[in-house]
């Protein structure tokens, strides 16, 4: 969070990026990265974002708590031990409540190793915050905007499992 704090502020739907390395505490026992090590690093860049767009203090001043409250992801190649790689995230739609973010794992030859969608929303005390109050909170205007089809998919197919229908 400190080291985030004196990176260049971002805007919202601006792209981030990370370098990272596969550590030993990073793999399973096939000895590539674990698939739950995936979103833990997913979580580490969402802070990291919302400190850059000064989001953060917005949250602790008002004393909001972030809520993530679903992800997809697909895994496409493996990461090896002490391999070089970039995560990439972004915030990519956003409805009343919930704000959608893509996320991307590339080698450093660009080929993708996985990628998914995240989505998260802010609780105040009386429930979920809408993106219009928690955006003028920092000064900004929320535009709505269609969701991208990738989005409203996800959306779809989540109801499906939650409702219970194959």
């Amino acid at each position: 969070m400190w080291r985030a704090s004196r990176l260049p502020k971002l805007q919202i739907g601006d792209w981030i990026e990370r370098r990272l390395r596969v550590l030993p505490n990073d793999l399973d026992i096939n000895l590539h990265m674990n698939n739950g090590r995936y979103l833990t690093l997913v979580d580490l860049l969402l802070m990291e974002y919302f400190v850059r767009s000064g989001f953060a203090r917005t949250m602790l001043r008002l004393r909001w708590r972030p809520m993530l409250g679903g992800s997809v992801i697909t895994y496409r190649r493996g990461l090896q031990p002490f391999q070089r790689y970039r995560l990439r995230f972004a915030i990519v739609a956003a409805d009343e409540h919930w704000n959608y973010m893509r996320f991307e794992f590339l080698r450093d030859d660009g080929s993708l190793c996985a990628a998914g969608l995240t989505k998260g929303a802010v609780v105040g005390r009386s429930g979920l915050i809408t993106n219009v109050e928690s955006h003028a909170q920092m000064g900004l205007e929320f535009i709505p905007a269609p969701l991208p089809s990738a989005v409203q998919h996800w959306l779809d197919a989540e109801r499906s499992i939650v409702d219970g229908v194959a």
